[in-house]
């Protein structure tokens, strides 16, 4: 299931905690094996309730499966995100499009399916490190975009975007991810009222019309044929 690959340079420099939480040990191992070869400190936690107990707060990332002993993935990713801002990348043999909605609903940063490749969940790792999300008091800032999921205001380089309420729930969608791709499936169900806007055809209408709203910004939406959509922030 999850192969060590060969000759894979780290990616993320300098060392940083990061919380494993899966239960399946030989996975696990693995896992942990190779986020310490790219340089990462990690700390593993094989029990729901255990995990659930534990503070998120010192870590730079969360890695958490869905289905553990003791308290469900999705308490726990509820419990985390109601506590921190660190972000969370969900592990789990799911597929199930409703499984994944909820995951990123309640806060997932990004969700990976089992089995995977260990390239794959080290250059996520790697593009989550190198994309915070500062959340406070409900302002999410990515690079030149700031985001106020409160006031529904949106900013490039300081200045105000007039956004539909369409326009900005997909922004919003896609700024929470940090750098992650979004589906097409979970941008309709969080940003979409078929009754008034539409179904997930009418998506990429929207996408359109949003990048010209943000100028030369708007080339930050970049389509991932067969996926959907991510928000690609320039490096500091």
């Amino acid at each position: 299931m999850f192969r060590s690959p060969s000759g894979l340079d780290p990616i993320i420099m300098g060392t940083v905690l990061l919380l494993l939480i899966e239960d399946d040990h030989a996975l696990a191992q693995q896992v942990r094996e190779q986020l310490e070869q790219d340089g990462h400190r990690v700390r593993w936690l094989a029990n729901g309730d255990d995990a659930l107990a534990e503070d998120p707060s010192p870590y730079a990332l969360v890695i958490l499966d869905l289905m553990l002993p003791g308290a469900g993935g999705l308490s726990i990713l509820k419990s985390y995100r109601e506590r921190s801002d660190t972000p969370i990348l969900v592990l789990s043999a799911k597929q199930d499009a409703a499984i994944k909605v909820k995951a990123l609903q309640l806060g997932a940063d990004d969700y990976v399916t089992k089995p995977f490749w260990p390239e794959e969940l080290a250059a996520r790792i790697a593009a989550r490190m190198r994309r915070p999300v500062l959340q406070r008091e409900g302002v999410v800032e990515l690079g030149e975009l700031a985001i106020d999921l409160v006031q529904h205001a949106v900013r490039v380089r300081g200045e105000e975007v007039a956004l539909t309420r369409v326009e900005f729930e997909v922004l919003a969608s896609l700024a929470r991810r940090g750098g992650g791709a979004v589906e097409r499936e979970v941008l309709a169900e969080e940003a979409l009222d078929p009754e008034r806007d539409g179904t997930g055809r009418t998506l990429d209408v929207h996408v359109s019309r949003l990048r010209k709203k943000l100028g030369d910004c708007g080339a930050s939406i970049r389509t991932i044929w067969g996926v959907g959509y991510r928000l690609e922030v320039a490096e500091a």
